[in-house]
């Protein structure tokens, strides 16, 4: 198998997302990490995806010389078809539309906590409450709806590596933020599956400079 290479950044959840599943495919060795900040393009993100945006892949498929994938569902999607057999996106039935549901849903309140967080870095003046209040309910009525599923520690699935994704953004971003209590379950299956390698290896920190 060709060597990969992945544009990041470390505060990113959607390339954590990446990272996560390729360790747990056993990947990663494979995959060469190029640190970035798609904001000010200083590893020449542009270059690769027009659009600048993290995470982004480059393959070798053994058709184009290049393959470039966007998106982290589609680079999770093509990771996993490296395979003989699929792991992540289940190939049918119950569980792949269990997988896919659970992948839509944190993502949505992932990209609510993303747009949370930069709103509330505005100045006081600035600041739109009623959009602050519109992603604080999002996020917490994901983390409802979660609390009531039944969740993998072996075996995941790509839901079950965007729950875990999205519960450490939220500790990332907002340490101080309970959203233990209401959510016991959710919280011990996250205490547990946080403990992994590849949660351990993964873990977000400020963007360098």
């Amino acid at each position: 198998m060709s060597a990969m290479e992945l544009w990041y950044s470390t505060t990113s959840p959607f390339a954590r997302k990446v990272r996560v599943a390729a360790e747990e495919l056993g990947l990663s060795s494979r995959i060469r990490l190029h640190e970035t900040n798609p904001w000010r393009d200083d590893g020449g993100l542009r270059a690769v995806n027009p659009l600048c945006k993290v995470p982004t892949l480059v393959a070798d498929d053994g058709v184009d010389d290049r393959l470039v994938l966007y998106e982290s569902g589609v680079i999770c999607d093509y990771l996993d078809a490296l395979g003989s057999e699929r792991r992540l996106f289940p190939e049918s039935g119950h569980a792949r539309w269990r997988a896919l549901v659970l992948q839509g849903l944190c993502d949505g309140a992932l990209t609510a906590a993303g747009r949370l967080f930069a709103e509330e870095q505005k100045r006081n003046e600035e600041r739109s409450v009623a959009m602050i209040a519109r992603f604080t309910a999002a996020i917490d009525a994901a983390l409802d709806d979660l609390e009531t599923r039944d969740l993998a520690f072996a075996e995941p699935t790509i839901g079950d590596i965007c729950v875990a994704v999205f519960c450490g953004y939220l500790d990332f971003r907002w340490p101080q933020r309970d959203w233990r209590t209401r959510r016991p379950r959710l919280a011990g299956w996250f205490e547990v599956y946080d403990m992994g390698v590849s949660m351990q290896k993964t873990r977000h920190r400020p963007m360098r400079g």
